[in-house]
């Protein structure tokens, strides 16, 4: 199993924190660096902090570091054109060498749609123009001038210079949910990633998958496997820090620390030092997740990056996925 990084780029991320995080992620060895695209998500009058344009921020990660693959986790299709997306993602992903993942969703937080003056149609719609988006994207990555006619997005000899390399960027889809979201993922999906989920949960979800794939004869194992996760990790200092910022993230006004970070564990969110965090890992593992992002929130703070490259990754790194004892 890997130990990976994920941002939130809403969450008071400015230009000399990103960098130094990459920097920290590289030093430090993590496989991927993945950050979140919202401008922000609690209520508008009181959550506005800085928050970088995604895509910007993917130019400054392709220049900074040189292994990580990163991306957004993920990107709404209701918040650019597609064909902006596919041509920004084609063009980082060759600035990169190869290391930019193309994370998509439907999009869902209604409030930050209306604070800017952006669409937000019904759920039925965003999926469907999700769909539509993948299928777009795939053909301008293709070699030579594309032409692709859906419902909602067209191509008509359009030459996306400089082509990707084959099955270049690879697509993630973020999500659990049963009846669109992993049958998409199933179907045009290189990586499918679900959000801080037990291991019983994620069985069942991963179940759902296996059948989405039976039914278009795919090879579940042909996708990888990962998990965003919320968090309070590390020493007990750091689990109290954690903690804190997950309970003014969340709410649990009224309950103590130790009550909002027991419900916080049971709804499938880590919690403890490195044997409870290994312990846990191997028990996604056991259930299928090959690698684990966890939410780098403290952003003044090196302390959790450097607990999980130094306390966990190592420990986990040679548990094959779905064998662990």
């Amino acid at each position: 199993m890997r130990v990976a990084l994920m941002v939130e780029g809403q969450n008071g991320l400015t230009w000399e924190r990103w960098r130094h995080i990459l920097r920290l992620a590289e030093r430090l060895q993590f496989p991927s660096l993945f950050r979140s695209d919202h401008y922000f998500t609690g209520p508008p009058a009181t959550s506005q902090q800085d928050s970088l344009e995604c895509f910007l921020s993917f130019v400054m990660a392709a220049e900074e570091t040189s292994r990580l693959r990163f991306g957004p986790m993920v990107t709404p299709v209701t918040f650019r054109r597609p064909v902006d997306v596919g041509r920004m993602a084609a063009q980082i992903d060759d600035l990169s060498g190869g290391r930019f993942v193309m994370g998509l969703g439907a999009g869902w937080n209604q409030p930050e749609h209306d604070a800017y003056g952006l669409s937000f149609p019904p759920t039925r719609e965003r999926f469907d123009r999700l769909e539509d988006a993948i299928l777009m994207m795939q053909s301008l990555w293709s070699p030579g001038p594309s032409h692709y006619d859906g419902r909602y997005y067209q191509l008509d000899g359009a030459d996306c210079q400089p082509i990707p390399q084959s099955g270049r960027p690879p697509i993630l889809i973020g999500g659990g949910g049963e009846k669109r979201t992993i049958p998409m993922a199933a179907r045009y999906a290189s990586e499918w990633n679900c959000v801080s989920l037990t291991p019983e949960a994620y069985a069942h979800k991963r179940g759902v998958m296996a059948r989405a794939c039976d039914a278009i004869d795919r090879d579940p194992d042909e996708i990888e496997h990962s998990m965003m996760m919320f968090h309070a990790v590390g020493p007990p200092e750091l689990v109290e820090a954690g903690g804190r910022f997950a309970q003014r993230m969340f709410g649990g006004a009224g309950q103590s620390l130790d009550e909002f970070l027991s419900a916080f564990k049971a709804a499938g969110r880590l919690v403890g030092g490195a044997d409870q965090v290994v312990d846990a890992l191997g028990r996604l593992a056991e259930a299928g997740v090959a690698e684990v992002q966890f939410q780098h929130f403290l952003f003044d703070r090196d302390d959790v990056p450097e607990f999980l490259a130094r306390d966990v990754a190592p420990q986990v790194a040679d548990i094959a996925i779905g064998s662990h004892t």
